[in-house]
């Protein structure tokens, strides 16, 4: 028999407001929003002075399943992310193999399917060799379409290095296509002028300076002016420089955008100074930038140039992170942290709870057209996070769930805390504790 939980005196964050209600939710929807009595046999959970969130909707992670099971799978990285609060993941398709046919893609959900306590959803992978096949592809069913991540994979895989095949499925394809924006053509360039100074150990406060704005810049506005020449519906990820911010609209509502974009929680988190005391654990591609780039990021996102807020959770082994630059791999773990990082901007007077909302959990819904998540509403599903925003706790390798089992966050005091995440109307994060025996379910499109 499922379980009927009734949230008493919470307030609860959403669509602009916080508002203090009872909440009543059971056989995965929400049922009720109100002053509501309890009945008998209710589990009754006192919400006074804490805040209610939709489960957060992290639109970019890579939790390494298949072929990559060593660094990170689908069980542990969404167990971690149910103790941020994240309850539903998009994940991207440089897995081993890639994700780039429709089998494969129908492979990895059923794997999810088995092992995710999030709900979850995947991006086909395109690349230069599979174009035709996604354009013969029905994607109106699709999360989407993206190249993020493939560059691993092999060189000419980013659809930013080849325009006359980003054209061809700018023109044909009907999705979302999400794309990593930047030129290898110039970091290659780059990374020769450093190479030829130091060899294979160029200093790592060197990333930005070879991943450069440039390369960024250069990437977005043309991939912008193929979607507009089209209309295509395009979604740049992990934006990095203030410069490229000026490029997005925000003089119209989200549903009506073609072109959007995103900003991954470590672009907001660190900049260039922090190269000097974490090195190669804040390694990413695009880099992080400078203190201007970090605060004009923070700015887009306020003003709604910029859409929502991911994580690019890209689990490595500490061995794998740790060796010569050029070796070193790209990214870090970031979704069990991703909305303590936002609400520390709350509590710093930088953003407030409600656009916290606005970008981690209703436009994600929005833009991915994810039905009946994202919102607290009556008849949506009850993914929810409760948070206590006056708890007091540290990151420490005894509370990291990455199977990696590090962060660039350790060391790091929050001043907020997730207390219970509840996905599909089920208690799964229960202050430290688990309920696994419940899976997340596949996230639905609407297809209208």
């Amino acid at each position: 028999m499922t379980s009927k939980f009734l949230i008493k005196n919470v307030t609860i964050v959403n669509e602009g407001q916080s508002v203090t209600k009872d909440i009543l939710f059971y056989d995965n929807f929400i049922q009720k929003i109100g002053n509501i009595k309890a009945e008998p046999g209710f589990n009754v959970i006192d919400g006074t002075g804490k805040h209610l969130f939709p489960g957060i909707i992290d639109g970019q992670v890579h939790f390494r399943e298949p072929g990559l099971t060593h660094k990170a799978d689908l069980y542990s990285e969404s167990k971690a992310a149910i103790a941020g609060g994240v309850t539903s993941f998009i994940d991207m398709p440089n897995t081993i193999p890639n994700v780039l046919t429709v089998q494969t893609l129908a492979d990895k959900y059923e794997l999810a399917s088995k092992k995710s306590l999030a709900n979850y959803s995947f991006f086909l992978g395109v690349n230069g060799d599979n174009i035709d096949e996604i354009i013969e592809t029905d994607t109106s069913k699709l999360i989407g379409v993206s190249d993020d991540g493939l560059y691993f994979t092999k060189k000419g895989n980013l659809l930013a290095d080849n325009p006359a095949k980003m054209e061809k499925l700018f023109a044909n394809c009907k999705s979302i296509i999400a794309i990593h924006s930047e030129k290898e053509q110039i970091v290659e360039e780059n990374e020769t002028i450093y190479r030829e100074q130091y060899g294979e150990n160029v200093p790592i406060e060197f990333h930005p300076l070879i991943r450069t704005e440039k390369a960024c810049f250069e990437a977005t506005k043309q991939a912008i002016d193929l979607a507009n020449k089209h209309n295509t519906r395009l979604h740049i990820l992990h934006l990095t420089t203030e410069a490229e911010t000026h490029l997005f609209r925000n003089d119209i509502p989200l549903k009506e955008k073609k072109i959007t974009t995103e900003v991954s929680v470590h672009h907001l988190w660190f900049s260039d100074k922090d190269y000097h005391r974490l090195g190669n654990l804040i390694k990413w591609n695009p880099a992080i930038k400078t203190e201007k780039d970090r605060q004009g990021l923070l700015k887009a996102l306020l003003d709604d140039r910029i859409d929502i807020v991911t994580t690019d959770h890209a689990p490595h082994t500490l061995e794998e992170k740790q060796k010569p630059y050029f070796q070193s791999m790209s990214g870090a773990p970031m979704v069990q942290h991703s909305l303590n990082c936002m609400l520390e901007f709350y509590k710093q007077g930088l953003i407030s709870l409600e656009k916290i909302a606005e970008k981690m959990c209703h436009n994600p819904a929005t833009l991915y057209r994810i039905e009946k998540r994202g919102f607290i509403k009556e008849g949506y599903y009850a993914d929810l996070t409760l948070v206590d925003l006056n708890s007091t706790w540290t990151v420490t390798k005894d509370n990291i769930l990455y199977k990696c089992a590090w962060s660039p966050l350790e060391g790091t005091s929050f001043q907020t805390k997730v207390i219970n995440t509840f996905v599909n109307g089920n208690l799964i994060y229960d202050n430290g504790h688990f309920n696994e025996k419940v899976k997340g379910q596949a996230l639905t499109i609407q297809t209208d």
